[in-house]
């Protein structure tokens, strides 16, 4: 490893326990619960990914009147995507579906997505990109019908240790001071073998015009492990939270699959 190399190494890794490091209710549960690498789809390909959380010991009162509480929940989406360029990923979250002790199952919205990333994303030292989602939300889910989340996306891969940030920022749009910060991160190790061990943190620390007193942020730290197998890639997390406004214990489960691959004919051209 060069001295360039090492120095990049250090300062990333600095930057990665600095975001993880900060002291840690913000909002309710959550569909999805991953980090974004910047992989897309090859162009032509549809692929299904299957999100689904528990939280075994979680807050008990609901975020706002009629929500879904969180405690001994089940929430989870069905993820569709499309390859559509080397650089553009189309993606539709329906259906958003949750269950709780008080008001059972129920449709909790629909969301549409665009991801954008540099090419060939996991070939690369440095990759960056941004994923857009609109949502309409039910009112069981969310107070405001409307809202949207953008997620900028930068990591190194610098095998076998991969380092992903997700700054990302929502918004009801209600305003640039409302705009809320939740941000994620993950450091993985990644086997000869084919394993993947992964640390994972999700974060909201509320408005960024006036962050949340530090015990109402929601800090959550999760360790993850994933495997691909062919067309399939499995990711399976424990997450504990952090502070008196996160989620005490939280499993997740992502199963996704390539439904159809390009033809044989047309493959994807790659970056020009």
């Amino acid at each position: 490893m060069t001295t360039a190399t090492r120095f990049d190494v250090r300062r990333v890794a600095a930057i990665v326990l600095v975001l993880l490091a900060v002291p840690t209710m913000a909002a309710a549960q959550a569909d999805e619960i991953q980090v974004y690498d910047g992989g897309l789809a090859a162009k032509g390909t549809v692929n299904l990914t299957w999100h689904n959380n528990f939280i075994a010991n979680g807050l008990t009162t609901p975020a706002f009147p009629g929500a879904v509480a969180p405690n001994r929940s089940f929430n989870g989406v069905t993820e569709w995507a499309l390859g559509v360029t080397n650089w553009f990923e189309a993606g539709l979250y329906l259906p958003l579906y949750s269950r709780d002790h008080r008001s059972g199952w129920g449709i909790d919205g629909v969301k549409l997505r665009a991801l954008f990333a540099v090419p060939k994303a996991d070939d690369r030292t440095f990759f960056y990109g941004a994923n857009f989602e609109f949502s309409y939300n039910a009112r069981r889910w969310d107070t405001t019908r409307l809202t949207s989340e953008v997620r900028p996306i930068v990591g190194w891969h610098l095998k076998p240790i991969d380092i992903i940030i997700n700054p990302i920022v929502d918004t009801a749009y209600d305003g640039l001071g409302n705009l809320e910060f939740v941000p994620a991160a993950r450091i993985a190790y990644n086997f000869k073998s084919g394993w993947t061990m992964a640390a994972e943190e999700y974060d909201d620390y509320g408005p960024v015009s006036e962050f949340l007193p530090r015990t109402q942020q929601v800090h959550q730290f999760y360790g993850v492990v994933d495997r691909t197998w062919k067309a399939w890639d499995i990711e399976a997390g424990v997450g504990v939270g952090l502070t008196n406004g996160s989620d005490r214990l939280t499993f997740k489960l992502i199963v996704a699959h390539d439904l159809k691959k390009p033809q044989p004919g047309n493959p994807d051209p790659g970056p020009r």
